[in-house]
């Protein structure tokens, strides 16, 4: 089994950060784009214990991956856990986790996954697997400090920021 494991300050209020993090339809504005991720279930604007979210995503060459995840827990404004129920891994455990501390909000991200394919899984993984996850995660900090900068009102929903009161695209 292993384990990725990443924790951040995000700088605004609680509710905030955990309205922003827990709402899925936000879930591509902090993923890279050579992911290209795509939702293909209806998304509830706040996420609920059993929801199941499906998608696709192409990290790799292009070749896009079908994902089917559930939120398995929730207490609100603390934590939330997502489950691949069918995908890429052999298994796939992600939990969220928000903190109200000196400064904003402390989040960490576990993530706890098994490789497919034994021996050849975990020679993908030492090859390209877990750089590529770091990266995404890489992106997430940087992104989050994009959007949660102390100039902003609001985090970029969709894409769309508010910048001292003014909408602002984000490409």
């Amino acid at each position: 089994m292993y384990q990725l494991r990443r924790t951040q300050l995000i700088r605004t209020d609680l509710q905030t950060c955990w309205k922003y993090f827990s709402a899925p339809a936000n879930l591509h504005v902090i993923t890279p784009d050579y992911i290209d991720f795509r939702v293909h279930s209806p998304v509830p604007e706040k996420m609920y214990s059993g929801l199941i979210i499906r998608y696709t995503i192409r990290p790799i060459l292009g070749i896009p991956l079908n994902w089917i995840s559930e939120i398995t827990t929730i207490e609100e404004g603390v934590y939330f856990v997502d489950e691949q129920r069918r995908g890429p891994y052999k298994l796939w455990h992600h939990e969220h986790h928000f903190k109200e501390v000196e400064g904003g909000v402390e989040m960490t991200d576990i993530i706890s996954y098994l490789m497919p394919f034994g021996f050849i899984g975990k020679f993908v993984h030492w090859l390209f697997i877990r750089r590529q996850l770091e990266n995404i995660f890489a992106y997430r900090v940087n992104k989050a400090d994009e959007l949660f900068h102390p100039l902003r009102k609001d985090p970029a929903v969709n894409g769309v920021a508010s910048v001292n009161g003014t909408e602002t695209k984000k490409n």
